[in-house]
């Protein structure tokens, strides 16, 4: 049975991976032992992805919706049909009339978003939307402040670190977001097996936390405060002379630090105790683990990022790692070096930095897409630039998205849903069209955007993959399928003659030479030109090495002074955009006072789970794993008179959700969690996930214009102020997804 070697397209981790093949059938999978970074690290989800793509449910062949009835059609067909629709609406109405929502799973391939935004500039439309708006999109519209560029990055020097403080993020069960950090367990004991220190602040005793280090408890959707405590108590130590800040380094390198500092000098852990709840001692301990280590970095994630204050948790972040003299050096946080300078070629080209704004809310772009907390609005509300027709890749924002029962609502009033998935998914049941793509075994390909171009790697590497079996059906891989789209819809790619009819020329000699299907790009030429352009030799090398290729190691201070891309080569510590937005800080904060003894709702993930994609899988949803839970911590489960298998209603200003109840003592009390991504009951062609219990918790988020974070244009989805009671009615939570508030 040949064994190929091949890496995991699923999460940031990346793992490498030994599958077994056997007449066009994957047999098994299993770690790579020999990898060069991941060591022989394989998650539960990695190494049955397999039998996800070989599900009966796999989507394989194009289908359209009439009525409630779904017809098998021809790709012909399809491409007929939608590029008329897509030329009258274009032709009517405009280019951005017709919009795209962009979901993770588009970002785990090389060419599936590249080929993706091609078609959107072919055909003239800004109406991009992506997932980023619910988890990250924070981070960029920081990055582009602070340093100019929104995909200027920076991670933690894990192997290095002397000290690691890490806020709402469990690495452990979550992996690292953007960075590649295989086997986190691992790496987070092997720096307190150095002598180092870790630091974990959550409002539940995450798996992290029990791994290693320290915990804190805070109270959600407070972390703004926790920042700025942490930053008044690094201005103390430096005004007392105990441990200076890095001023040289400050000056050399930076603008705007003594604006941040007097931002901060009013929130004394004392002050932000009152609504943290972290002891004002046990924050000053922290403060000075991270202050007086040798090299220390401060890290945060998407338990911070979905917060209301998101954006200014970062920047504080931000401020704090390079005050700290910690940004750029070794064992502190760096930004890494992909195969290009991706940030010079973006400020040079205007890459990701478009200013347009959102037709609803005036909101500006992040990374070129605007929020996706608007969409519904953009459907629903009349007028120039209205959105008519959707297209969706790689994802499922009925899901995923804020306020998802008006978004459902919304998704109905358009002329034109189109989705590429390998499922008919909660959105694709709502669809007028389904394109079957290909999985991640089908195609060739490389890591993704983040280690690529940005070196988001705790060990940097390079590898490829050849596609390992056949699709069984007429499955298409996406960069194919938007090539094809353009011509139906009489656009170009990238609104590029040459290009289009150079990539159909480079198809039609591929195709007659190898006798591969007509239909299909060359992934590996297209690949091995990537990497020939980047000087980093041919895909058939990189193929000779299966396990991978190591490249160039992390170089600590090669960012500052060197590839940073503001007007004056400095990092921006007090954008003016940025610190316009701490004016509600003392609002925030009152509001927190008088809401002190309300619950307030937190995710959890759970190992077995990935976002939305991973419960149509039977060994994933067996037992008391077919629905998730609402946890409460015993003393709350004992004031609202639950306990375990309770049925409770949780209610926001939204909608109300009913869920059974689990007791959970690891949270803090007044945090109730409730995982995502569940509630497939629409899913028409999940067979195994539409018959699981759960319910979908975005249901409880807000949406639209009054409603999102300003600077990044993110949706408030964790820490939401609930109420939550015993279930009014049925006790069986199948029974119930999503019912009007109260």
């Amino acid at each position: 049975m040949p064994t190929h070697h091949s890496f995991c397209r699923i999460c940031e981790a990346l793992c490498g991976l030994e599958v077994d093949v056997e007449e066009n059938r994957i047999t098994d999978v299993r770690p790579d032992p020999e990898h060069v970074a991941t060591r022989g690290f394989g998650c539960l989800k990695g190494l049955r992805q397999h039998k996800m793509y070989a599900s009966a449910d796999r989507l394989r062949h194009p289908e359209k919706r009439i009525g409630d009835r779904w017809v098998r059609a021809t790709w012909a067909e399809a491409f007929e049909d939608i590029g008329a629709r897509v030329r009258s609406i274009r032709q009517t109405h405009g280019g951005d009339a017709i919009a795209m929502y962009v979901g993770t799973a588009a970002g785990f391939s090389v060419l599936h978003p590249v080929f993706a935004q091609g078609f959107m500039t072919g055909l003239g439309s800004r109406s991009m939307y992506s997932s980023a708006t619910q988890d990250c999109a924070n981070k960029f519209a920081v990055s582009r402040e602070m340093y100019g560029f929104p995909f200027t990055l920076t991670f933690p020097d894990v192997r290095n670190t002397e000290c690691l403080v890490v806020v709402g993020a469990n690495p452990v069960v979550s992996k690292w977001s953007f960075l590649q950090v295989p086997n986190p367990t691992q790496h987070l004991r092997e720096i307190t097996a150095r002598g180092g220190k870790v630091w974990v602040v959550d409002p539940r005793r995450t798996e992290t936390a029990k791994a290693t280090g320290e915990h804190l408890f805070i109270r959600p959707d407070t972390d703004v405060f926790f920042f700025l405590s942490f930053l008044h108590e690094l201005c103390e130590l430096d005004r007392r002379g105990e441990r200076r800040l890095d001023r040289d380094r400050l000056g050399r390198f930076t603008t705007g630090f003594d604006r941040v500092a007097e931002i901060a000098r009013a929130w004394t852990p004392e002050r932000t105790a009152e609504v943290t709840r972290i002891p004002a001692d046990r924050l000053r301990a922290l403060v000075r683990d991270y202050a007086f280590a040798g090299s220390a970095a401060l890290y945060s994630s998407t338990g911070v990022n979905m917060g209301k204050n998101g954006s200014l948790c970062y920047w504080l972040q931000e401020v704090i790692n390079a005050a700290s003299g910690n940004l750029d050096r070794k064992g502190g946080t760096l930004v890494g070096e992909g195969l290009v300078d991706f940030a010079a070629f973006g400020k040079k080209t205007g890459t990701l930095l478009s200013n347009h704004t959102s037709r609803i809310g005036q909101y500006r772009a992040v990374n070129d897409a605007l929020p996706g907390g608007l969409l519904a609005d953009e459907i629903l509300t009349g007028g120039e630039r209205q959105v008519r027709a959707l297209f969706v890749t790689g994802g499922n924002p009925l899901i995923t998205m804020p306020n998802a029962g008006r978004l459902r609502e919304a998704f109905t009033k358009l002329d034109l849903l189109v989705t590429l998935d390998i499922y008919k998914n909660e959105t694709g049941s709502l669809a007028h069209w389904i394109l079957p793509a290909t999985a991640p075994f089908e195609r060739a390909d490389l890591p993704f955007i983040f280690p690529l171009l940005l070196g988001l790697q705790s060990k940097p590497y390079l590898q490829a993959t050849k596609a390992l079996i056949e699709p069984d059906g007429e499955q298409r891989d996406e960069a194919s399928i938007y090539l094809d789209l353009c011509r139906a819809s009489g656009v170009s790619i990238f609104g590029s003659r040459i290009a289009q009819h150079g990539l159909e020329a480079l198809r039609f000699g591929h195709t007659r030479a190898s006798k591969a299907p007509r239909h299909r790009l060359p992934q590996e030429l297209l690949l091995d030109l990537l990497l020939r352009a980047t000087r980093q030799g041919s895909f058939s090398s990189l193929i000779d090495h299966p396990h991978g290729k190591l490249r160039q190691e992390h170089r600590p201070q090669s960012f500052l002074g060197e590839r940073i891309v503001t007007a004056d080569r400095k990092v921006h510590l007090a954008p003016e955009r940025i610190v316009a937005q701490t004016g509600k800080l003392e609002s925030d904060f009152e509001l927190e006072l008088r809401e002190r003894k309300r619950l307030k709702l937190i995710t959890k993930r759970a190992i077995t789970t990935h976002n939305s994609w991973t419960h149509n899988l039977p060994e994933f949803v067996e037992g008391d794993r077919s629905t998730n839970y609402l946890y409460v911590h015993p003393e709350d489960a004992k004031r609202l008179g639950l306990s375990d298998g309770a049925i409770a209603d949780v209610s926001s200003d939204t909608a109300t959700v009913r869920v059974p109840v689990k007791v959970l003592k690891d949270l803090m009390p007044g945090t109730v969690a409730l995982p995502h991504g569940w509630g497939h009951q629409h899913a028409t062609g999940l067979s195994v996930a539409s018959k699981t219990g759960g319910v979908n918790v975005n249901l409880l988020a807000a949406d639209g214009p009054n409603r999102l974070e300003k600077l990044s244009g993110m949706a408030h989805l964790t820490g939401l102020p609930v109420d939550v009671k015993p279930a009014a009615g049925p006790r069986d939570p199948t029974s119930w997804s999503g019912m009007p508030p109260g």
